[in-house]
């Protein structure tokens, strides 16, 4: 218990309270002719001068309500407190001070634990003063609990909606990091890989094949500008702050690209079965994405790879990726995101995904999508 009470007393407050706001300056603006008709039209009022001055002067301190939550309602309270005592007459009853009921609410949305634990002992204390001088009748003290009971509840039912909210957006963002991360990832990683093993080819056969450097700078050329087309897609989508699922992204029908062309090493192969004409994007781009980073894993990681198989199949309720080739496994996979990016990829659409060693011999990834995306 007495870790709840210090919990409650540390709180916070809400981060960012915007200060004015134009509706409060209209608030303000019907407070004041509220005040002044209600003196006008009420002559049985007591003290009606004093009753409309205290109504009239303390309307401003809505404007500050959100970032003095505290300070504005312990001036309303000492203000209403002080003035019978200074006139000599009884409590304001004006109808337009029920306005007050708004600081209360604000010092329950947007102060601190502290600020809320002296606020509710400032009303309580005011209250039972006002009781014990004989200006509030016992009768009336229980519904002034309740209905500042009530301005308080909402205020805090509202304060923690509105973090659950920023939680719920945190949330979000996260997971939209998460995935440009791993867009970012198979995209540069997948080019960059295919430049630097054209290069590497380049410089091999150079002497013995004077063209071929020209031949690997074309190549190069290629997988830049696919790199550069796809990081543009990238951050054309971000720069419209358009969600991930709007991008355009690549899918099955891309998959062909992967495919090696004439005598490159390692070759690749591509093999598509089954009905794969209507799959959701999301699994299309996920399919493409892991087949992707897994021929840029064997080519950058795998030991003496010559082919590399990429297998998909489409059954009636998933879909099937096989990645293999025929290289030596590497002894200890490297420490990247690559493979979990694949894990997550694959488990963010309901489905698995499985790295490792093959039955014979080099590496194999396995991953099974629910053909309709996301399971329930």
């Amino acid at each position: 218990m007495h870790a709840v009470l210090r919990s409650l007393w540390n709180e916070p407050r809400p981060p960012d309270p915007p200060a004015r706001v134009p509706r409060d300056w209209v608030l303000v603006g019907v407070l004041v002719p509220v005040a002044l008709l209600e003196g006008f039209l009420r002559p049985d009022l007591p003290d009606r001068v004093v009753a409309v001055t205290l109504s009239v002067a303390l309307v401003p301190t809505l404007l500050w309500r959100r970032t003095h939550p505290l300070r504005m309602l312990l001036i309303v309270f000492a203000a209403t407190a002080l003035a019978p005592l200074l006139t000599g007459g009884a409590p304001s009853q004006a109808y337009s001070l029920v306005y007050l009921l708004i600081l209360v609410y604000a010092l329950a949305r947007w102060g601190s634990g502290r600020e809320i634990a002296i606020g509710l002992a400032a009303m309580i204390t005011a209250l039972g003063l006002s009781t014990a001088f004989g200006r509030t009748a016992p009768s009336d003290v229980v519904g002034s609990l309740a209905v500042m009971s009530a301005a308080t509840t909402l205020g805090i039912a509202l304060r923690y909606r509105a973090r659950a909210r920023s939680r719920e957006l945190d949330q979000v963002k996260l997971l939209e990091r998460a995935q440009l991360a791993r867009d970012l990832h198979d995209t540069v990683a997948h080019h960059v890989s295919a430049m630097a093993i054209r290069a590497q080819a380049g410089l091999a056969t150079s002497a013995s094949r004077p063209d071929a450097a020209t031949d690997a700078l074309k190549l190069i050329e290629e997988e830049a500008a696919r790199a550069l087309a796809e990081m543009n897609s990238m951050v054309r989508v971000l720069r419209q702050n358009q969600p991930p699922e709007l991008a355009p992204g690549r899918g099955v029908a891309d998959l062909a690209e992967l495919a090696t062309q004439g005598s490159a090493v390692p070759a690749v192969r591509v093999n598509l079965s089954g009905d794969l004409g209507e799959l959701p994007p999301s699994v299309g781009a996920a399919l493409y994405r892991l087949a992707q980073e897994s021929v840029t894993n064997a080519r950058r990681h795998g030991r003496h790879v010559e082919l590399i198989e990429v297998s998909v199949r489409a059954e009636e309720d998933c879909v099937r990726l096989s990645v293999t080739d025929d290289g030596a496994p590497p002894s200890a996979p490297g420490p990247g995101y690559g493979i979990i990016g694949m894990i997550e990829r694959a488990e963010l659409l309901g489905g698995t995904c499985q790295a490792g060693p093959g039955p014979g011999t080099g590496w194999t990834v396995t991953a099974v999508l629910p053909r309709a995306g996301r399971r329930s």
